[in-house]
């Protein structure tokens, strides 16, 4: 039998996994962004760490040939994603940011969502 270990490292049987979903959000962000983008999220209120069925979130900044920053998330499954983008998510980008009420501009140009199941993992032995 193939013993695979989860996010948190503690083994399970493959016949039960049910594959974690991992979305990436594809930000393209000018030069003169960069930096008010990475300062926006070292300052994010922290609340997809708490949400039900978040398992990861790394910030990926370009480092050649592009613009775009992927934001990676991975989550136990796509309702637990969907419940995040509708709750936590959709409450922390109506704030403001500027003072009396005014909206911060997105340090994004564009962004497109990528989607993907976990077919294979890998870890340190």
């Amino acid at each position: 039998m193939v013993q695979i270990r989860g996010p948190i490292g503690a083994p399970f049987d493959e016949r039960c996994h049910v594959p974690s979903v991992v979305k990436i959000n594809v930000l393209t962000v000018p030069d003169d962004q960069r930096e008010v983008l990475e300062k926006r999220f070292a300052s994010r209120a922290h609340t997809v760490e708490s949400s039900d069925g978040f398992e990861w979130f790394e910030l990926l900044r370009p480092v050649e040939g592009t613009d775009q920053y992927l934001v990676y998330t991975r989550w136990r499954d796509d309702a637990a994603f969907q419940a995040w983008m509708e709750g936590p998510m959709k409450a922390a980008h109506q704030g403001t940011g500027g003072g009396e009420g005014e909206k911060q501009r997105p340090a994004a140009a564009g962004s497109t969502l990528w989607s993907f199941e976990v077919v294979q993992q890998a870890s340190p032995k």
